[in-house]
């Protein structure tokens, strides 16, 4: 019987598998099985981290907003802050406030001071 030449598909999966994990040490590196687990496991890392990181960056910006705010006791908290904010309708995210907290201190007092001036605002009661 004739000698057979396989096909190149299996191969060319393979290879594909073995670029992923390229950057991996050792046998996880080398061998085409375990390539295949540490493929799986670091695509679910990065899917769970992608959301992890959302979730810090919100935390920092709240962090840094609070710091400044309570340093020279410009608001009692955070939390009340950013409810006047949302009162007074002004619509700044915690990624540029703490941006602003961080690189200009004097433009978070003012905004703050904004307001903090009560004699201009009025609660309307609810519409029922």
């Amino acid at each position: 019987m004739t000698r057979v030449r396989r096909g190149y598909i299996a191969r060319r999966r393979r290879t594909k598998i073995r670029l992923f994990g390229s950057t991996f040490r050792g046998a996880h590196s080398r061998l085409t099985r375990t390539i295949a687990q540490q493929k799986i496991r670091a695509l679910v890392s990065a899917h769970r981290d992608r959301d992890r990181q959302k979730r810090y960056f919100r935390r920092l910006w709240i962090t840094r907003i609070n710091a400044v705010i309570r340093e020279k006791e410009v608001y009692y908290n955070y939390s009340k802050f950013i409810h006047d904010l949302y009162k007074k309708q002004l619509l700044l995210n915690r990624k540029i406030l703490a941006q602003i907290a961080i690189l200009n201190k004097n433009c978070l007092y003012m905004i703050s001071n904004e307001i903090a001036k009560k004699e201009d605002w009025k609660e309307y009661p609810e519409m029922i």
